[in-house]
């Protein structure tokens, strides 16, 4: 019988000595994600390259990405027509508008919509905080005051897209203490608007 053929022993590079120092691993993901899932992985490994002594880069701003998984059936909530004060209204009430699937409620396109975590604090003021999961469509045309995902010099943020005196892109910070500044869009910028923010959640407890 001939030895040809298969897998050899210890064939191929050795574990831990690839691009991200560790094992990988084969997956299958939407079409549609694959530019996504191959831009987070870069910033990840920007961001552990500067977690081992880079430090060029202060404002990090966006955490995990998650592709939204659809249920075939979705989950009717019921949502309520009357102001709450307090309390828990009762069904009993007649209160009950109509009931809302939370899914179709954030997202328009699945295909083209994924999730992001916020890491900083500098969209605070439109109530985007740390640790909140922002809704990206990137089917959606980005308009002046829209919130967006971009891409500046390979780093993600999110702020809100603006132009100065001469039309070329800026992106502002929605943070009242003045900490963080305006982002301009020279021509030698490397920049791309990744998606643009339709909504967010978060929970309490």
């Amino acid at each position: 019988m001939s030895n040809r053929g298969g897998k050899r022993e210890n064939a191929g590079r050795p574990a831990g000595q690839g691009k991200y120092g560790e094992s990988t691993v084969t997956m299958r993901i939407p079409e549609s994600q694959t530019a996504t899932i191959k831009s987070f992985l870069e910033a990840y490994q920007r961001k552990r390259e500067r977690a081992e002594g880079d430090t060029s880069v202060t404002e990090v701003e966006v955490g995990e990405f998650f592709i939204p998984e659809i249920n075939d059936q979705p989950t009717l909530l019921p949502l309520y027509a009357t102001k709450v004060a307090a309390g828990f209204p009762s069904p009993a009430d007649d209160h009950v508008e109509k009931r809302l699937d939370v899914s179709e409620f954030l997202i328009d396109y699945a295909a083209s919509t994924f999730f992001v975590t916020i890491m900083g604090d500098s969209m605070i003021d439109v109530g985007l905080l740390p640790g909140d999961k922002v809704v990206v469509d990137r089917s959606k045309t980005p308009n002046i005051g829209d919130i967006v995902l971009a891409v500046v010099d390979r780093e993600f943020t999110i702020k809100t897209l603006d132009h100065g005196a001469n039309k070329m892109p800026r992106l502002l910070p929605a943070n009242s203490t003045g900490a963080y500044k305006p982002i301009y869009i020279r021509p030698d910028t490397q920049f791309e608007i990744f998606g643009v923010v339709t909504g967010s959640f978060r929970r309490f407890k």
